[in-house]
């Protein structure tokens, strides 16, 4: 075989693994987590701009749920982030919705939210004891005993975040100040925003420890004027 030949030969066989390659699907990329519970760590942003939660990272995806940037309180939404990913060059972000049934989940682009935070602190609430503890960094840094709600009007299980944090009520009944979360009541609520799970003081604390609320978790006021000392906004929130 001549020299030209040999080369005409090796460039057909590049020219083909190109048109092979081109014609191949593209390997679908990995998911990069955000958020890992089993090292204490947890990433949360704020919304940048309204924007609608797709099934998956892809214009055409069906829409899971309408992602604003207020909460019913009038502050800036708050969003768990789960995992990245990256779509034809386009980055996706997995995020836990503030929505019914409570775990649902959906993929937002990543313009739509600001800067990724950290939190490495995280309020478990198990119900069966009417506790709650504080951890951060896996140690924990609070507990109290909490009031949840009654039968027929359940706090919901699941991850959540807190939100935000309120004070000011008009109605004496949330105590000293109010943190809100992502947890949704699939019936009733007594938080202002309607269908929200709220962590707040009380004005019965001698109703406390108890099944008394409309799905809120109350403390008495002084407990919660000590989890406000420790508990910042983007909190992970298990509730058990």
């Amino acid at each position: 075989m001549s020299t030209a030949a040999h080369r005409g030969g090796r460039g057909s066989v590049a020219a083909l693994a190109l048109l092979l390659a081109a014609a191949a699907p593209a390997a679908a990329q990995e998911d990069f987590a955000l958020s890992r519970p089993g090292d204490d760590l947890w990433r949360w942003a704020l919304v940048e701009r309204g924007v609608d939660a797709r099934s998956a990272p892809h214009r055409e995806a069906a829409v899971v749920a309408r992602v604003r940037r207020r909460t019913p309180e009038r502050t800036p939404e708050a969003l768990a982030l789960l995992a990245r990913r990256e779509v034809d060059g386009r980055l996706w972000l997995r995020v836990r919705l503030p929505v019914l049934p409570n775990g649902t989940t959906g993929w937002v682009p990543r313009s739509a939210v600001g800067p990724y935070e950290e939190s490495r602190t995280h309020l478990i609430v198990d119900r069966g004891r009417l506790r709650a503890r504080l951890e951060r960094r896996g140690r924990t840094v609070f507990r109290a005993r909490i009031g949840i709600g009654r039968p027929g009007t359940s706090t919901p299980a699941g991850e959540f975040i807190v939100r935000n944090r309120l004070t000011g009520f008009r109605d004496p009944v949330y105590g000293a100040l109010a943190f809100g979360t992502t947890a949704r009541s699939a019936t009733l609520t007594d938080w202002p925003g309607g269908g929200f799970v709220g962590i707040h003081g009380t004005n019965q604390p001698e109703l406390l420890p108890g099944r008394v609320s409309h799905g809120c978790i109350r403390l008495r006021d002084r407990d919660i004027r000590r989890l406000d000392r420790r508990m910042p906004i983007g909190t992970a929130v298990t509730i058990r």
